[in-house]
């Protein structure tokens, strides 16, 4: 039985790191299953960087 996953990146900063990473054509041609692991995982890296990035100027 498989599970429903539930998204925790925007669909917004998605683009926005595809765009940054260069694959956003991929995505855009093949979809989101288009891309490489690698590519998806450094996906994953970029946006916890981000989400440290604003916590850190949170607690200014």
């Amino acid at each position: 039985m498989g599970r429903k996953r539930r998204g925790v990146m925007s669909e917004h900063l998605k683009y926005e790191i595809a765009k940054e990473m260069g694959i956003y054509e991929t995505v855009q041609k093949e979809g989101w299953g288009g891309i490489k692991a690698k590519d998806a995982g450094n996906m994953v890296k970029r946006a916890l960087q981000i989400a440290e990035r604003a916590m850190a100027d949170q607690e200014r």
